[in-house]
């Protein structure tokens, strides 16, 4: 099942007698759950027909009772199990999956599991079309969800406010949305700037991860410093391993980006919004493979070191030493 499917059968109110919500990108799960809790009854339906139960403090007998009843006074029964990773005997449910209560709803979320398809109970809900996979997102497609976001709630936002969001946030997209819901009621503003970010998330708009990229792949060796300034006097926002890891991707795609043929869509292909593409292009014309394979080497050393392997150097001074390496190699 895809998420857009399942959000359209529920305005139409045709609904599958079970929905297995499972995979490790929470969003999209609970935006389902508080999908069918707010539409498939009516608020004076809920009393007597909707019943939501924790993984953790109930079981399957509990369940199948609830979903075996009769809705009272309504088309539907809800029932909701949040939580459902910490049920115990999960497979157990497999009688009921083969022969469910048609009046009622059962959702079950599975946070951070899947299913084993090889196994009897995993393959029959995926055979019967009761599973919903929500996978995370790649962090290309972040930009694009944010302002997809804000577009239903008829907000602008400018590309470089995308970018450090999706570059600060991560690909966690609760975290992105409680952020942006935080914004919009801080600001009651209909289009997002870089400054706007600035001033109420507090992501500095010259001295970030995407601007140090940008630095190092021209090779600006003034502008680093005064970044890797920004980072060391606020280490608990930006730490030497998420630095290390995010300069190693970055070095990566420059060394697929120089291995790509003239016709290739290189966006696509390295996972990234158009919008970097210039800056990726200008770190491809300036480092050769010989230096990027010195430079991975670099990175590998000094993650080790950051984790106090053969090192007694504080991390702050270990950042410094590699951005000069990184630099001057």
């Amino acid at each position: 099942m895809k998420y857009k499917d399942i959000v359209l059968s529920i305005k139409k109110k045709k609904f599958l007698p079970i929905y297995f919500l499972s995979g490790d990108e929470k969003y999209f799960i609970d935006e389902l759950i508080n999908f069918f809790i707010e539409s498939v009854l009516e608020e004076e339906e809920k009393i007597f027909n909707q019943v939501i139960l924790y993984g953790k403090d109930t079981n399957i007998d509990q369940i199948v009772a609830e979903s075996k009843q009769f809705p009272i006074g309504a088309k539907n029964r809800l029932v909701v199990v949040k939580e459902g990773q910490n049920l115990k005997n999960i497979d157990e449910l497999e009688t009921y999956i083969n022969n469910p209560q048609k009046s009622t709803v059962l959702v079950i979320s599975y946070f951070n599991k899947t299913l084993d398809k090889r196994k009897k109970f995993g393959k029959n809900l995926h055979n019967l079309g009761f599973v919903f996979e929500s996978k995370k997102l790649y962090d290309n497609q972040i930009p694009n969800w944010i302002e997809s976001y804000l577009d239903k709630k008829k907000i602008t936002i400018d590309t470089k406010a995308t970018i450090l969001l999706s570059e600060y946030l991560g690909n966690n997209l609760s975290k992105i949305k409680n952020e942006i819901e935080k914004l919009l009621i801080i600001v009651k503003k209909n289009h997002i700037t870089p400054l706007l970010i600035e001033k109420h998330i507090g992501i500095n708009n010259d001295y970030n991860l995407f601007e140090l990229q940008n630095a190092l792949g021209e090779k600006n060796y003034k502008k680093v410093s005064q970044i890797i300034s920004h980072f060391i006097s606020n280490e608990k926002k930006y730490n030497i391993v998420s630095i290390i890891s995010n300069l190693f991707y970055f070095f990566q795609k420059i060394f697929l980006l120089k291995s790509l043929k003239k016709n290739e869509n290189a966006s696509t292909i390295l996972r990234i919004h158009p919008f970097f593409l210039k800056q990726y292009q200008k770190a491809a014309f300036s480092y050769s493979n010989k230096e990027l394979f010195h430079i991975f080497e670099l990175l590998k050393n000094y993650d080790l070191k950051s984790k106090g392997v053969n090192n007694k150097v504080k991390n702050k001074e270990l950042i410094k030493e590699l951005m000069l390496k990184i630099i001057l190699h």
